[in-house]
């Protein structure tokens, strides 16, 4: 109640001052990038189908058929507060998409203009979006969100007192500024309500002013007095010339009186369009009439699903009045069909048909006036800061997953310490060494599969923000590594080898030290940069765990303590070169083994034996297939960062061709 009182409080209105508007794009670019949309852009669609392929049956008998999701869609969407209204799997959401220019191109045909014009290249940058899920960090504040925002939208020629200023605007006018620097939430922090995450949402788009705005179920996960609040401020914000298109399933009735435009879509054909409260009019002359104190667009939902007992004033009794008679529509495709022709046949369908050709003829006159596509309002160096320094702040915000994972580090290195304290040079110490290097290599490995949800978890944030121009790709593939990645592998690499070198007293001496947390920092990166290149484009963080944890422990079999490598058959042998364990476990045994002597008491050389057991450490490596030269050391580090390489590129490029579409 309090989260609503603070909607409807006050006769604000959001608005960017004109002077603001003046000083930059209103779509985060500079004018000379693109043409901006002028203050109050109608959007109309013209034969809008849309198609999409699907596979039915099973196994040997599946088969691939073509599936209509939208036919033959005509309308206008104007300054005010656009609705489209439908059952589940109606194409509503595929609609909004598609005016958005957010779905697939592919199995898509008819046009989306503006003013007349076909949309600009740029289209998605230059228009709102608010997606259902509200994804927006919920580790930072509402204002640091609307600052990133900001930040990457807003052109570079924009002062940052400017950039504050208009912060501060959208603030206050979307009812924040109570909340403005309380963090929005998560599951692990409680945040703000519901209604204020929404609008933080939808504040983020307001920052470049857009003159179209499109919100895809604006009222879902919230109560009813919330979402009442919530379409209330968009109803004020369409006064001021922006056209508002949104996507809704059931809305109370206090909500449908603000709709300006209503369009209905069932089964992917087109019910109704045109002025909401002309609606129940039209229906009653279609013979099916709204009882009194119904909701009307449960009404019109029962209607296009057939569920209702719909009453149909067609007779009238003897006093000359209408007489009710309850006839349960049948549940068909006829019934739609019948719908969607008499919708045809309307005076609606044919004054809308009358604009839509009104304004096909502008788009001819200015067929030859093209929109240049614009570039990022920002450099990639200015992305680059912006996106580390948020995911940094992001860590820190989450100790659950970069505290608890440094705390858990330093008392296992305590525990590992314990279990091996006081290595001694003698036969058990060639065990003990070998045990506690192969542990610490395939701890590395399998505590690096964190990082598959670097890019998992944050999927669909980067989606959005991607598509609606926030940065390149480049820019938040390197700002992930740079603020993330790079520091939480780094650390319990450092934290490791600091409390587990002493301990276990290792080679005593300063490159051997630093040997050791190079090559576990090398093993760790190597694991985590595998890691990405599975996880990346994935949507569930289990999947791309288990994908992971199987192929570390095919790894593992090939490190060389499990099995001599050197006796596996021609066939499977060169799997080995494939694991990053084994290079890992390699180098670390080269650097600690070599120039050790396992027999006290004894004069050995580097070739000489005991009788009973390996005396050097020289041996032990030779018997393992080690090379005992320098590069025997140095080129498991070259495999490895050639492995990060690798890894990192088909990371990177599985991110630069994902579908970004609907």
């Amino acid at each position: 109640m309090e989260d609503a009182f603070q909607m409807t409080a006050g006769s604000y209105n959001v608005s960017i001052p004109v002077s603001q508007r003046k000083t930059s794009g209103l779509d985060g670019t500079t004018p000379n990038d693109q043409t901006s949309f002028t203050e109050g852009a109608v959007l109309s669609f013209h034969n809008i189908c849309y198609r999409i392929k699907v596979k039915s049956g099973f196994l040997l008998s599946r088969k691939t058929i073509e599936k209509e999701i939208l036919m033959n869609i005509n309308g206008i969407m104007r300054p005010g507060l656009n609705a489209i209204l439908g059952p589940t799997g109606g194409g509503k959401s595929s609609l909004l998409d598609i005016l958005a220019a957010r779905k697939h191109p592919q199995g898509l045909s008819g046009d989306v203009l503006i003013n007349g014009a076909p949309r600009p290249a740029n289209f998605k940058c230059n228009s709102g979006y608010v997606v259902q899920d509200d994804v927006v960090m919920g580790t930072l504040t509402v204002r640091e969100n609307l600052q990133f925002s900001a930040a990457l939208r807003l052109p570079s020629t924009m002062t940052n007192r400017e950039k504050n200023e208009r912060i501060n605007t959208i603030i206050q006018e979307l009812g924040l500024a109570k909340v403005a620097d309380s963090k929005v939430g998560t599951q692990f922090i409680r945040g703000v309500s519901g209604g204020e995450r929404k609008r933080t949402s939808i504040g983020m788009e307001l920052i470049t002013d857009p003159s179209i705005l499109f919100l895809d179920e604006p009222t879902t996960g919230l109560d009813s007095s919330t979402a009442n609040a919530v379409l209330s401020l968009l109803k004020r914000m369409s006064k001021q010339g922006r056209t508002i298109i949104f996507s809704i399933h059931q809305p109370r009735y206090s909500i449908f009186k603000l709709f300006d435009s209503l369009t209905l879509l069932a089964s992917g054909r087109l019910m109704f369009h045109g002025p909401a409260q002309e609606a129940l009019g039209y229906f009653a002359s279609a013979g099916h009439h709204c009882e009194p104190y119904n909701n009307p667009a449960d009404f019109f939902l029962d209607v296009i699903n057939g569920d209702s007992s719909a009453v149909v004033l067609n007779r009238e009794d003897e006093d000359g009045e209408a007489k009710k008679t309850e006839e349960p529509l049948k549940r068909d495709k006829p019934l739609i069909e019948k719908l969607a022709e008499f919708y045809v046949n309307s005076n609606f369908f044919t004054e809308t048909k009358v604009e839509l050709n009104r304004l096909s003829g502008v788009q001819t006159k200015k067929k030859s006036t093209g929109f240049k596509e614009s570039t990022y309002a920002t450099s990639f160096c200015h992305q680059l800061r912006w996106i580390s320094k948020r995911s940094f702040k992001n860590l820190l915000g989450n100790p659950q997953a970069s505290i608890a994972q440094i705390i858990i580090t330093v008392v296992l290195g305590l525990v590992i310490g314990a279990i091996f304290y006081g290595l001694k040079n003698d036969p058990t110490g060639i065990q003990n060494r070998a045990g506690v290097l192969f542990f610490l290599t395939t701890n590395q490995c399998f505590s690096s599969v964190s990082s598959v949800e670097l890019f998992v978890v944050e999927k669909k944030l980067f989606m959005h923000e991607y598509i609606s121009g926030y940065y390149r790709v480049s820019s938040y593939f390197f700002g992930k590594l740079l603020s993330d990645l790079l520091p939480m592998r780094m650390l319990p690499s450092i934290i490791f080898t600091c409390i587990i070198y002493f301990l276990l007293g290792l080679k005593p001496t300063v490159e051997a030290f630093f040997t050791m947390m190079f090559t576990l920092m090398m093993v760790a990166y190597s694991a985590s940069s595998m890691a990405l290149a599975i996880a990346a484009g994935q949507s569930v963080v289990s999947i791309a765990t288990l994908l992971m944890t199987i192929t570390f422990v095919f790894m593992m079999i090939f490190s060389g303590l499990l099995v001599n490598l050197r006796t596996i058959v021609p066939w499977l042998s060169w799997l080995q070169y494939l694991s990053i364990p084994r290079y890992g476990y390699a180098a670390l045994q080269h650097n600690e083994f070599l120039g050790q002597n396992f027999c006290p008491g004894l004069n050995v050389t580097a070739n000489s034996t005991c009788s009973f057991a390996i005396c050097t450490g020289e041996e032990f490596l030779m018997n393992q297939g080690i090379d005992l030269s320098p590069w025997g050391l140095w080129r498991n580090h070259v495999a490895l960062a050639s492995m990060i390489v690798i890894f990192l590129t088909i990371a990177y490029l599985k991110l630069l061709f994902l579908n970004k579409y609907s």
